[in-house]
């Protein structure tokens, strides 16, 4: 039987973290290009948020991207979003894909997959100066709404962001 190469989203267990936290790795290092992220003593960035993931399930939702049987990425997702007020909208918080699976369909099938799962008003921010995350998001978020979506900005002290907010397929609340 041939292998799959579905894109599937798994949820993530507490026995995945040294996984996730080496996939974090690789994440924080490609963000440092676009945020001042300084290495730890041990030479690790580290991501002090992920026991939260599993601490607090009602909030912070996280997921292992795989491709087939193999782990391609993950996906953080949070009730609560640092750019909406509403404390009931979805937030991408965290989304990585290897770059072995860049540029195939991964990426938009693990978001459009993270969004049927979790029906709802989503919110996706993204940094003005991440330039590869920019059009990818913009095109994904058009393509998955139907362009119907709202597109802001919005600014922190030390970033500006584009703000993507829209609602999942199966959710059909107006914004």
């Amino acid at each position: 039987m041939p292998e799959s190469n579905a894109v599937t989203l798994q949820r993530a267990t507490p026995d995945m973290a040294p996984m996730l936290s080496n996939l974090l790795e690789l994440y924080v290092h490609d963000l440092s290009d676009i945020f001042p992220v300084e290495l730890g003593p041990e030479g690790r960035f580290g991501y002090e948020k992920l026991p939260l993931y599993w601490e607090e399930p009602a909030v912070r939702h996280a997921f292992l991207i795989k491709h087939g049987r193999h782990a391609a990425g993950f996906v953080f997702a949070t009730r609560g979003s640092p750019a909406s007020e509403d404390p009931e909208d979805l937030d991408v918080a965290e989304f990585f894909v290897l770059r072995g699976y860049r540029r195939s369909g991964v990426g938009r099938q693990a978001a459009t997959a993270l969004w049927d799962r979790m029906p709802g008003h989503w919110v996706v921010r993204v940094s003005e100066a991440n330039r590869t995350g920019l059009p990818f998001w913009s095109e994904v978020i058009r393509s998955y709404t139907s362009d119907d979506f709202l597109e802001s900005a919005w600014s922190t002290d030390s970033q500006r962001w584009r703000v993507f907010r829209f609602a999942s397929t199966a959710w059909r609340e107006p914004l």
